[in-house]
């Protein structure tokens, strides 16, 4: 199993958050349900070799109604450490997207870099 998986697993994330965590050859795959999330209520931040999500939600309610329960949170600030094999210089302009309330995050994995060898 990933650490990446297993970083997942040992927040204690609240309950209305889900995560899944997917792996390939090249890149982690990270798919965050945030209910009520937008681009513009979302901060994604790569340093240090983790990954942080802060997300808050807007909510609207009708003047008539109050609420009696709240099972969301309406604020998730989450710190995960990455594993040694993400490539955290990447440029990774289009490694997040957000749909509907839901954060997929593509992080790719360093591929090395060969070093020329020459006679001397």
């Amino acid at each position: 199993m990933s650490a990446l998986r297993n970083a997942v697993r040992e927040l204690g994330l609240p309950d209305s958050v889900f995560v899944d965590v997917g792996e390939s050859d090249d890149e982690y795959v990270l798919v965050v349900d945030l209910p009520g999330a937008t681009p513009e209520t979302v901060d994604v931040w790569v340093n240090d070799h983790q990954l942080r999500i802060e997300a808050r939600r807007e909510k609207e309610s009708p003047t008539e109604f109050r609420y009696l329960k709240e099972d969301r949170s309406m604020f998730i600030d989450v710190t995960l450490p990455l594993p040694p094999d993400v490539d955290t210089d990447a440029d990774v302009d289009d490694g997040a997207t957000i749909h509907r309330g839901v954060l997929k995050l593509r992080l790719p994995k360093s591929t090395g870099r060969r070093i020329p060898i020459t006679e001397g």
